[in-house]
């Protein structure tokens, strides 16, 4: 079978057992890791055995690397480096994620994540990557050619947390360099993707916990309202879902910071859409 997505063969997702949500624990922040997360750098999420059974067939959180010209830090010289915009939210962010993912589907999901590059080989063996904060990143053109042929052999990208009419403008410039034929399309809420594991009523718009705080919905003045499109192949597979003026990724980073916010955000809206966004790359 071709190494590209074997695990999309998923026995075990198609059985999803849902349950409550419950508020986690206040953890304790830090960045930390390369390549994966080792168990000093979990900050509270529990490390679970990885299924023996299905050990080449788990579900795992792959985070892209990439270069930008404006980082986290300041001004990069056009590289993003190891404080990029790319680390935004991790490890927590992936690491609660994918502890819910284990613990409200039946999923079977490895307990660490990796940071992996488009360009690195190993691509291929994460049916599902995740691209936070792209509204700087700067794809060079091996990391266009690695996408393309990623998407195009069945891969899944997810697209969160960048805001405004600038942002967007740069995200919607480099991935015309991916696919200079195709445009984004917009998703409508009837959409499966908000509904095959959770029943949306809404396309919800979920500000970081910090402008929560200021009594904000919207992160941006040009950002009033989330927008969620989709980019396809020629057979009608999305290949990518793009998440804009929305902020999932602190919606799993901040689960246990803060109730209000938990309750307004986490709970009702960042888990369950990102369960679906998971469930629906997955079984497609």
């Amino acid at each position: 079978m071709n190494r590209v997505f074997r695990n999309k063969i998923y026995p075990l997702v198609l059985g999803l057992l849902i349950a409550g949500l419950v508020v986690a624990q206040d953890y304790q922040r830090q960045f930390g890791g390369r390549r994966g997360v080792d168990e000093s750098q979990r900050n509270g999420v529990p490390l679970w055995e990885g299924s023996k059974e299905f050990k080449d067939d788990v579900f795992t959180f792959a985070r892209i690397q990439y270069d930008s010209h404006y980082g986290n830090y300041g001004w990069r010289g056009g590289r993003g480096g190891s404080r990029g915009k790319w680390r935004t939210d991790f490890p927590d962010a992936d690491l609660n994620l994918s502890y819910r993912l284990k613990e409200l589907t039946s999923l079977e999901v490895a307990p660490e994540g990796v940071i992996i590059r488009l360009t690195d080989e190993a691509l291929f063996d994460y049916p599902f990557i995740y691209i936070i904060e792209p509204g700087h990143l700067l794809f060079s053109e091996a990391e266009v050619l690695a996408l393309r042929r990623y998407l195009s052999k069945g891969g899944f990208l997810m697209v969160d947390d960048f805001w405004g009419e600038d942002e967007w403008a740069n995200f919607y410039r480099e991935m015309k360099r991916v696919f200079p034929d195709r445009e984004p399309e917009d998703i409508p809420l009837d959409h499966e993707i908000f509904h095959i594991v959770y029943d949306l009523d809404k396309k919800p718009q979920i500000p970081s916990i910090q402008h929560f705080m200021y009594g904000r919905k919207t992160e941006r003045a040009d950002a009033q309202s989330a927008n969620y499109r989709g980019i396809f192949d020629d057979d009608g597979r999305m290949m990518a879902f793009i998440c804009h003026n929305t902020d999932l990724g602190d919606g799993w980073e901040r689960e246990g910071v803060d109730r209000g916010y938990f309750e307004t955000y986490s709970e009702p809206y960042a888990y369950p859409l990102g369960i679906n966004i998971v469930t629906y790359a997955m079984t497609h």
